[in-house]
């Protein structure tokens, strides 16, 4: 019997039967939370905003939609500045111009009480290329959050016809803007609202105001609406007068390539390349061929893309798009669709495109999906317009957005109690403390449930973000049952709040690939699209045998040697090189003749290749001590004894050339520049009720009222930030704004050992000693949360803020840096300033040529085009920071910002480069992080420091045989 009842055959079965459970019910999912939310109200939340456009509405609930329009008189108004009128404009005989500082205001006579729709018909005016932003105003105040920024598109289309180069690759056509009458409503930017907003208006006279933020526009009317419905297609076709579109032809199909698109709303949304898929229209697999459009970058709600199609008689039409959704599993992204400017009916304001990493052909149907839409279309001419919309997405992620502010104030408020690392032996009692907490979790436990009930019914699938909602509303349950528990995970609930934000910015994403657009009549057969598996081992097959024969590190046009070749290497990435590369062909060589071969390198690929022998001529985006490394060895060619070279730095701060400056000559010209100002969270601020801070002094005065409220300031340090490297720009600031400088004229030894830089020093370790300041942090979670609500970081993490931080909207800005008060009463903000730089090798036989070639790269057309173009393809986060200024200028700053930049750019202080220079940087960090974690004395360990780097920077100038 034994052998039958073996212990360990028993034991295995028993713990296969236990997985075998532990799986079975851990995989099954609550197919809904209703019961957790059924019958409570969830609309009011105690510490949510009062000024957003929900609570504006909740404010006048009760009051009806207004019944009839209301005239506007364009040149009617009763108040204004910088505002002109233009006779004869664009197929107008009178417009009115408005200005980007500017306001214009009119007294509307209001007959009854109720809401109204604001369309307005504008013409975009060139200027700098970003969108038009206004503000709105009723009776001298904004009714709501985000009446505050209104946006209104530019248009783009491509300059002309793509080219291809010499090794058969299709290049896409510059963006240009192509501007036009447009009209749109005062809606929603963020897209969350799909509706236009309706704005309250009271019985009598009423002042508006349309006042300017960013950019000037023509504007041909304003017209305030009633609102109307829209109407489902039955109604809609039913109004139209069928017997005049009669096709008298049959099978009537008309095919436009996606890539064919005539305008768009934003110059990223070009032409793209697939080569994943052999179902696209046209194939191809070693040549870049230009075959869709969308992508990754037409994710954001507004943005169109519009297509023209040549009808060829009066008719019906069926409406397909060959489209591909495979960038988010259980996301929909959806389409507006517009004909000829306008979308006919309810059917086409959200057409969802389901994920699918196939094409997939979507032919309009009508609401109850028992057949296709026909539309009626005149002969000639017509538009196609698909835009971005977030369709039932959008009310979600309004609740969601709220709810993420919600609990964020409730964070902060617990930190008030327990600090960022509250002690797990002791009792807050939460509860007691703060019972308006519990009860604000309470709320927003359930909040969360509906949305994981809604996100789950919207994509069909529990999803990750779905998953991150569910985790958060659990975690506030056991908070609810357990207040203990709150200061324990106070880490972790802060986590999962940023989690919860993360996931309002994927799903507010829904990007969207068009190969083609088909137009048919109502007799014609639509095709099949054949992306099954044979077309796609075909396609497989044919790419891999194609990447033994194309090189992919050379881009564009490729040249042999030759008396007017010239090899440039770029340390940047693919899209920055690509876009070089385009720009060089189509501008530089056609204009000067030198031909010009970019190659994408590693950084630590170009040393060895210098001293080999085999380098390029030229490299360009190297760091910013490489151009006097180079020249201490005499491997770069000296740019300021070219006759030009004045003429050429004209454009630059005199800031960002002195790291290039050496022994007389100045070994590199510089590309971009970086510098920090002061992010502030405007909310907070307000709550706390103090100013910004214009002095280190200042700074040092509010810090308190910060830290009562276990809130802090973020101050970079060099014991290494968790999203940045070590940086002690501050002590370096605080040095320049007394004064003093790094190094000695010569730049044989460092002035550490002075008492302007041992004072600046002391400043900035008490910083961290003194004020308890955190030496570690991640800047943009921190500012995120409002855990850290003033902070000293590099501009450009503005544009990065943008766009990870949407809840945020008009919350914060950025300042300028604080200074040190002078006896005259003026205050100095000087701040260190950082580049990349681009170098010509001396081993060049073509330095003329090389030459010829910088003074056009580093030039303010070039830099602006260049800047454009990056942003275009990469997003507003990655916005160039050229330090050509002129370039700068007209770059999509908007004008608060420019302001800010503008002055701040005026104080920055260039640190020269030395041989040995690297010394320098490295005991500074061993000095501070001494005083920091074993508490030092500042001076002795500074003056201790200074003799070791002054050793090294002697042993340096001998070893290169400096003076």
């Amino acid at each position: 019997m034994r052998r039958f009842f073996n212990p360990k055959v028993v034991t295995v079965i028993v713990i296969v039967a236990v997985l075998a459970l532990f799986f079975l019910f851990a995989g099954k999912q609550e197919a809904d939370f209703s019961a957790k939310y059924a019958g409570f109200d969830l609309s009011g939340a105690s510490t949510g905003r009062t000024n957003t456009y929900s609570r504006y509405l909740e404010r006048y609930d009760r009051v009806p939609n207004g019944k009839s329009d209301i005239s506007v008189n364009l040149f009617g108004y009763s108040s204004a500045k910088g505002v002109s009128v233009l006779e004869n404009f664009e197929g107008e005989t009178r417009v009115l111009r408005t200005d980007e500082v500017s306001f214009v205001e009119y007294k509307i006579n209001v007959e009854t009480d109720g809401f109204y729709n604001i369309n307005i018909e504008y013409f975009p005016l060139p200027s700098r290329g970003i969108t038009i932003e206004r503000s709105f105003l009723i009776n001298g105040e904004t009714p709501f959050l985000g009446a505050d920024r209104l946006a209104f598109q530019r248009v783009w289309g491509d300059a002309g016809p793509s080219r291809f180069d010499n090794q058969g690759n299709e290049i896409r056509a510059q963006q240009v803007e192509k501007p036009q009458w447009e009209s749109a409503w005062f809606k929603d930017s963020l897209g969350y609202i799909t509706e236009p907003y309706a704005f309250y208006f009271s019985k009598g006279v009423n002042v508006i105001r349309l006042e300017g933020i960013n950019e000037p526009m023509a504007i041909r009317s304003i017209s305030i609406k009633a609102p109307v419905s829209a109407e489902n297609y039955k109604d809609y076709i039913a109004k139209q007068n069928l017997t005049r579109y009669q096709n008298t032809r049959s099978n009537i199909q008309l095919k436009i390539q996606g890539e064919r698109a005539v305008r768009r709303s934003d110059p990223s949304l070009y032409p793209n390349y697939d080569r994943s898929s052999g179902a696209t229209e046209p194939p191809s697999v070693a040549r870049i061929r230009l075959n869709m459009i969308g992508g990754e970058r037409w994710r954001v709600s507004g943005q169109w893309i519009e297509w023209e199609f040549d009808i060829p008689e009066d008719g019906l039409y069926r409406l397909s798009i060959k489209g591909r959704q495979n960038y988010n599993r259980g996301f929909v992204s959806n389409r507006t669709v517009l004909i000829n400017g306008q979308t006919p009916c309810r059917e086409l304001s959200a057409i969802p495109f389901t994920y699918s990493n196939k094409w997939q052909l979507v032919t309009l149907r009508d609401s109850g999906k028992e057949g296709y839409i026909v539309l009626p279309l005149k002969r000639g001419a017509n538009t196609v317009r698909l835009q971005a919309t977030l369709g039932d997405m959008g009310a979600i992620l309004n609740v969601m957005e709220e709810s993420v502010f919600r609990l964020n104030s409730i964070y902060r408020k617990i930190l008030v109690l327990t600090g960022t690392e509250p002690d797990v032996y002791r009792d807050y009692r939460v509860e007691y403390v703060y019972p308006e907490v519990i009860t604000a979790m309470e709320l927003e436990s359930k909040i969360l449930y509906k949305l994981v009930d809604d996100l789950t019914r919207y994509s069909g699938e529990r999803s990750a973000q779905a998953a991150a909602t569910l985790t958060l509303a659990r975690q506030l349950e056991l908070f609810i049952r357990r207040p203990d528990k709150i200061p324990r995970t106070l880490t972790n609930f802060k986590a999962n709040i940023s989690s919860l934000g993360d996931s309002m910015l994927a799903l507010s994403q829904s990007q969207l690939d068009v190969d083609f657009i088909l137009l048919t009549s109502d007799d014609a057969k639509l095709p099949r699209i054949r992306d099954n598996f044979f077309v796609s081992a075909s396609h497989e097959i044919r790419s891999f045998l194609s990447s033994f024969f194309v090189d992919y590190n050379n881009l564009g046009d490729v040249y042999r040697n030759g008396s007017n070749v010239i090899d440039v290497w770029m340390l940047a990435g693919r899209d920055q090189s690509t876009i070089l590369k385009a720009m060089i062909d189509d501008t530089f060589t056609q204009k000067t003749g030198i031909r010009v071969n970019v190659k994408l390198v590693a950084a630590d690929a170009v040393l060895p290749s210098v001293v080999a022998g085999t380098g390029p001529d030229m490299a360009l985006t190297v760091p910013q001590g490489d151009p006097v490394n180079y020249a201490i060895r005499k491997a770069v060619v000296d740019v300021s004894q070219f006759p030009d070279y004045q003429e050429v730095i004209k454009e630059l701060s005199p800031s960002v050339v002195v790291p290039f400056s050496y022994a007389g000559g100045v070994w590199g010209l510089p590309e971009t520049q970086y510098f920090h100002v002061m992010f502030y969270r405007k909310d907070i601020l307000e709550e706390l009720n103090i100013q910004l801070p214009d002095t280190w002094d200042d700074l040092i005065n509010i810090l308190p009222i910060i830290q009562k409220n276990n809130m802090n300031v973020g101050i970079p340090s060099v014991a290494t930030n968790v999203a940045t490297s070590i940086d002690f720009s501050n002590f370096l600031a605080h040095m320049f704004q007394r004064g003093g400088r790094l190094y000695n004229e010569e730049g044989s030894r460092t002035n550490l050992d002075g008492e302007i830089a041992i004072e600046a020093f002391d400043v900035y370790t008490k910083f961290f000693t003194h004020y308890k300041t955190p030496m570690v942090y991640d800047f943009l979670n921190r500012f995120r949360t409002g855990e850290m609500p003033l902070a000293f970081a590099d501009y450009t993490n503005f544009n990065t803020l943008e766009v990870f931080a949407p809840e945020l909207r008009g919350l914060w800005g950025f300042s300028r840096m604080p200074g040190l008060k002078k006896k005259d009463g003026t205050v100095d903000r000087s701040v260190p300033t950082g580049t990349l730089a681009a170098m010509i090798f001396s081993n060049s036989k073509k330095r003329d040529l090389a030459w010829e070639f910088m003074k056009w790269w580093v030039s303010s057309d070039t830099q602006l085009r260049f800047g454009r173009e990056l942003e275009s393809i990469m997003g507003a986060a990655a916005r160039y920071p050229t330090a050509n200024y002129e370039a700068f200028k007209r770059l999509s700053w908007g004008s608060e910002q420019m302001a800010v930049l503008d002055e701040q750019r005026n104080w920055t202080v260039g640190t020269p480069e030395v041989a040995g220079g690297y010394f320098v940087s490295r005991h500074i960090t061993n000095a501070v992080r001494k005083i920091l974690n074993e508490g030092m004395d500042t001076r002795e360990t500074l003056l201790d420091y200074t003799i070791t780097i002054n050793d090294e920077l002697t042993k340096k100038r001998k070893e290169f045989g400096l003076e």
